[in-house]
């Protein structure tokens, strides 16, 4: 399989630059790999396309304001970008400045360092937040960092838009998107038709971006992220497969958790990569965004669904003026 394989054309103002103010009201593309249809509605209807106890599997992953502006003890300006969690206080992360070495101390504020331990790969350092609580510290200096194809700097909305409305443990740099279209509303409505839930994490780094550049999609690797699964959330899986109901992950992040030890409890990193040809051991059903051309997170949907059907919806998307990526719209995929 080739990389252009998985391309597209979209037309740039297609890629949404700002969330809906309500949520619920994107919209909703619905595929079923079964009969190879396609229906267009909202995600307020969601609970029609699915039954009562199905499952839906959430990431609880909390975005946090991982962008840093700071200088050196010279003077000279630095901006630090946390991108991997990776325990405590500890981060990897992109330090932007002149003669970034083991040691230097970078001052974010007067109550506020941080240390950078030791060199990783080129412009990214293994770093330590020095803070009375570092978490607060960075809700108090941090910025969003907002995804690039925006194209714009961090505002007063993405502060509650580009975070779900559930969303409890603090690690990501970047939001599960595909649940950013449920509102408090919705959960509630899910909850009235019999839809069950459960929850894992997985904190999404700066790789959910990471481009792929090799031409056999084989040869890509993706960075290994932190996540967990729970014991509570396997056994629903199982009493729900059990009962010949459908586990639908919302998000390609919930399914990369979900098949990475498949129906067993975890914690710790997961580097699953899937492309076409991968067999989906978890998952009955898919909740997603549109993904950029080319990208890894296109490649898992066509996974699971084909790439023919997928670049066929993709295409038909672009048609039907469908908004795009972070902010954009979603489908169901059956």
């Amino acid at each position: 399989m080739r990389l252009e394989d998985f391309d597209y054309e979209l037309p740039p103002e297609l890629i949404a630059k700002y969330p809906l103010t309500e949520r619920h009201k994107a919209r909703l593309m619905v595929l079923d790999r079964k009969d190879k249809s396609i229906k267009h509605d909202i995600f307020w209807n969601l609970p029609l396309y699915l039954e009562e106890g199905d499952l839906l599997v959430f990431n609880n992953t909390k975005v946090l304001p991982a962008r840093l502006y700071g200088e050196k003890p010279t003077g000279g300006k630095v901006e630090v970008l946390l991108t991997d969690f990776v325990e405590n206080n500890l981060w990897e992360a992109l330090v932007g400045g002149k003669n970034i070495k083991g040691g230097l101390s970078i001052r974010i504020a007067d109550d506020f360092e941080v240390k950078i331990l030791k060199h990783i790969s080129e412009g990214k350092f293994l770093v330590e937040l020095c803070a009375h609580d570092p978490v607060q510290a960075l809700y108090k200096h941090g910025h969003i960092p907002i995804p690039p194809y925006l194209e714009r700097e961090e505002e007063e909305i993405d502060k509650v838009y580009y975070q779900t409305v559930f969303a409890q443990k603090e690690g990501s740099v970047a939001a599960p998107t595909a649940s950013l279209h449920f509102s408090e509303e919705l959960l509630k409505r899910l909850d009235e038709f019999g839809i069950r839930k459960a929850f894992i994490t997985l904190h999404v780094s700066y790789g959910t971006f990471k481009p792929v550049k090799v031409s056999d999609v084989k040869e890509h690797k993706v960075d290994a992220e932190y996540a967990e699964v729970p014991e509570e959330t396997v056994e629903l899986i199982k009493q729900v497969k059990e009962e010949g109901k459908r586990v639908v992950a919302v998000g390609t992040t919930v399914v990369r958790a979900l098949e990475t030890k498949p129906f067993c409890a975890f914690r710790g990193k997961t580097d699953l990569y899937i492309y076409p040809g991968y067999e989906f051991k978890v998952v009955s059903a898919m909740i997603t965004n549109f993904h950029l051309p080319r990208s890894s997170l296109l490649l898992l949907v066509s996974a699971f669904a084909g790439r023919e059907f997928v670049l066929e919806a993709y295409k038909l998307a672009v048609k039907e003026r469908y908004r795009f990526y972070s902010y954009g719209d979603g489908m169901l995929i059956l």
